[in-house]
């Protein structure tokens, strides 16, 4: 069976100080590093074979996919694509979590930080974060780049990414590693595992873990489990 191994990064900086991150260009923390490493010794003592990788265009998730390489004594060669970066937050780019939450209150916070079709306020042309955001944005169609996403929009750019690129892969009896974001691959597994609109808010995805899914010949997952059992969440399926 061909493998689709997908890998949540492992803790950024602003991870570890709880902001919302989307497209700031932040890099692994320790404790991030250490997690990238654990999934490539993961992945290397279950034997599985990584022949194509993708990543975004975002250094935390870069990093995370080397130190993975590096680990299963691969050459460090890989896909870098925009369209599964993060997702966009728009004006509470930067903002604390909990700070923002007391002034919002829970409601509006779940509604922009959960639902599946609200996007947050936009960023402000002349927001401070913008001048963090990854150079490799610059080569993205000007019309395309977002200032702010809801996860509904997200899943629009994932999803075609992964029919027109992922897919093919697979088909071709590829195994193929992604490591990617929170909601880039909450979008991703909104769509393999035929995840409602309102069960998705229910769904995370752990740092740091590789989630194993296995295909069969015409792409019907048989099978999925994460290698490291004391960190795995739910995975929700047709739900």
């Amino acid at each position: 069976m061909v493998k689709l191994i997908l890998v949540r990064h492992g803790q950024s900086t602003w991870n570890a100080e709880n902001k919302f991150t989307g497209w700031v260009d932040v890099d692994l923390s320790k404790k991030g590093e250490e997690e990238a490493k654990k999934s490539g010794q993961l992945i290397k003592s279950n034997n599985l074979k990584i022949h194509v990788s993708f990543t975004s265009f975002l250094k935390r998730a870069i990093r995370t996919l080397t130190i993975i390489l590096d680990e299963n004594d691969l050459e460090k060669k890989f896909n870098a694509s925009w369209e599964i970066n993060e997702r966009h937050y728009g004006a509470l780019t930067g903002l604390n979590k909990d700070e923002t939450k007391k002034k919002l209150g829970d409601e509006q916070f779940k509604k922009y930080r959960r639902s599946w079709d609200i996007s947050p306020p936009p960023i402000s042309t002349d927001d401070k974060c913008l001048e963090n955001f990854s150079p490799l944005n610059s080569g993205i169609p000007k019309e395309k780049v977002p200032k702010t996403e809801s996860l509904k929009d997200t899943y629009n750019r994932v999803i075609p990414f992964f029919n027109q690129n992922v897919a093919k892969n697979l088909r071709n009896n590829n195994n193929v590693l992604i490591s990617a974001h929170g909601n880039s691959l909450r979008a991703l597994c909104k769509f393999l595992f035929n995840i409602s609109d309102t069960n998705i808010n229910k769904l995370e995805i752990p740092t740091g873990n590789p989630l194993i899914i296995n295909f069969d010949e015409s792409l019907n997952i048989k099978n999925f489990n994460y290698l490291d059992k004391s960190r795995e969440k739910e995975i929700i399926v047709n739900q």
